[in-house]
């Protein structure tokens, strides 16, 4: 895929998934990327998968523009993002004034890639959860492998609203409000006793310049994703362990306690490790699973694509168990978490 491909191609998914406004700019950059300077020599040698399946090289650049915006580093580019409406005229002129004078900035930008740990997934983790508990009424050990932030390990903090009523915490540090097509839910969340993620480039939400990060990446006509970000953020309470995800898990396996259940947790992340890193992770988890007792349950819950990248179909909400490897399909949820489809425990 060559970087025009990857621009246009990423614009359409961003339209599918709710912003009309990055659809607007990552077709423009598609149309005008300065291929001839250093930013564009860059993308050029960049070796593997450029695309939104690999390096999302759009989504970089794209983030790097917002974080100008929101670090107040150039006005001129803010006048023409969300909330204010732009010809694509205005728009064009303002980001090639920015992707040049900002250019230094930028390269350093995108040399990590996209980490938004959109937090409204928690939306069908945490009824994933409530499935976990009604087989086991077990304080949880939780593990996230992908992490970021930390943000959706905070799922004990929040609330959901759906037709039917609420559940989760009575003082919520934020509401999650997705579009819910399904039965409610089990309401009754299991207590998180101990709570670890693990991510290559983890991020601390009570650090300026890693939430900056975050926020960045989020999408600039979606304020509802800053605003449930930052409420996230403030009630953040997790180290994140940097380092590969598979090494990490297998020692957490072996660390999880008794009288507790281990709930695995991963979305949109799994797709992004290696063939044989995911191989060797089923493997760990359902050798652990093979000794798992009553006292020392293991849950594990995936939120993750089964094919469909574009967005359309959502991702795949799984829950396995042990003892007893039970495999519950819970339905399926929007990779940003805007819907949960929900099956129930079937």
């Amino acid at each position: 895929m060559n970087i025009r491909d990857a621009f246009a191609d990423q614009a359409i998914s961003c339209a599918r998934l709710g912003s009309p406004f990055m659809g607007q700019l990552l077709g423009i950059l598609a149309d005008h990327w300065p291929a001839d300077s250093r930013l564009g020599r860059y993308f050029a040698n960049f070796g593997g998968d450029i695309g939104p399946a690999g390096a999302s090289l759009p989504l970089r650049i794209a983030g790097g523009l917002h974080a100008l915006v929101l670090s107040d580093r150039a006005p001129a580019l803010t006048r023409v993002y969300p909330p204010h409406q732009s010809e694509d005229t205005l728009l064009r002129d303002a980001v090639l004034q920015a992707l040049r004078t900002h250019e230094v900035f930028l390269l350093d930008w995108v040399q990590s890639p996209p980490q938004t740990n959109e937090v409204r997934r928690s939306a069908a983790l945490m009824p994933g959860a409530a499935v976990a508990a009604t087989y086991f009424d077990l304080p949880v050990y939780l593990s996230e492998l992908g992490a970021s932030g930390g943000l959706n390990l905070m799922w004990d903090r929040f609330d959901v609203a759906l037709p039917e009523g609420r559940f989760g915490v009575r003082a919520p540090a934020l509401t999650l409000r997705p579009q819910w097509d399904g039965p409610m839910p089990p309401q009754r969340l299991p207590q998180i006793a101990e709570r670890a993620g693990v991510d290559l480039n983890p991020l601390d939400p009570r650090d300026p310049a890693d939430l900056l990060r975050l926020t960045a990446f989020l999408w600039p006509d979606q304020p509802e994703r800053l605003a449930l970000t930052k409420a996230a953020a403030s009630v953040a309470c997790t180290k994140m362990e940097r380092g590969d995800a598979i090494d990490w898990l297998e020692k957490r396996l072996a660390d999880a306690p008794d009288h507790h259940m281990h709930l695995i947790q991963h979305t949109v992340a799994w797709q992004y490790f290696p063939s044989a890193a995911q191989a060797r992770g089923r493997a760990l988890i359902e050798a652990a699973g093979a000794q798992a007792t009553q006292t020392r349950p293991l849950a594990w819950l995936s939120l993750e694509t089964d094919g469909d990248t574009k967005g359309a179909l959502g991702a795949a909400l799984t829950l396995r168990l042990w003892p007893g490897d039970r495999t519950l399909y819970l339905g399926r949820a929007d990779f940003h978490g805007r819907w949960v489809k929900w099956a129930g425990a079937t």
